[in-house]
């Protein structure tokens, strides 16, 4: 069956409780046993059908028991309270992986292994990315602070730059890896502080992640 044509493109800010690289990305168990992370993208270009989505900011916060696609995970989503009524249905109908190829995007496969969603949030989002410094700042009050910064080395606190290329990614075809912390005070309590965080330009659609 034909999905709906969409694309989102920007930049991405992702934090995690796993140590810095995240073995997830290897296909490894999780460094403590269980996953959670909180997730963020202004999208710069962007679009649902006739939908423009120019300039809008969404997040998200995930939490599993054990590794990803082991499942019984819990999300919830926020909106940029500036999306008008049609842009709040499209980021909700792509963020869902409802119009997505099977497989083809981190939206599609985190779909899978959801058994609790709690219900959208539409509020102030101040997000700043910038991933060639490996700097993220992601504030909605109240309900969640996020950052990214460069990992520091233990020697001289100099920054460390570490790449991740994925060729075949179903979220980023390379990140740069940053240190991130968080706290939510939204339906899932999360908190993490110097962990595993990455940054990335990235080109969503819904038959997969093109450069």
């Amino acid at each position: 069956m034909a999905i709906a044509e969409w694309r989102m493109q920007g930049v991405e800010f992702i934090a995690c409780n796993c140590n810095w690289g995240c073995p997830c990305q290897f296909d490894a168990p999780p460094t403590h046993g269980h996953c959670q992370a909180v997730a963020s993208m202004q999208v710069e270009h962007g679009y649902f059908n006739q939908v423009a989505l120019d300039g809008l900011c969404w997040a998200a916060t995930f939490a599993w028991p054990g590794a990803i696609h082991e499942g019984n995970g819990s999300c919830q989503v926020f909106i940029d309270e500036r999306a008008d009524d049609a842009q709040r249905q499209a980021l909700l109908t792509i963020l869902s992986g409802l119009e997505s190829d099977p497989g083809a995007n981190v939206f599609q496969v985190f779909s899978t292994t959801m058994s609790e969603v709690f219900e959208p949030q539409f509020v102030p989002i101040a997000l700043s990315i910038d991933v060639d410094q490996r700097l993220a700042h992601l504030d909605i009050p109240g309900v969640l602070q996020a950052s990214g910064e460069p990992i520091r080395s233990p020697i001289d606190g100099s920054p460390h730059r570490v790449r991740l290329s994925l060729p075949d990614g179903f979220e980023f075809l390379e990140a740069e890896v940053a240190s991130g912390s968080y706290q939510t005070h939204s339906a899932l309590k999360l908190q993490s502080q110097g962990s595993h965080s990455h940054l990335a330009h990235v080109h969503f659609t819904g038959h997969g992640i093109e450069p």
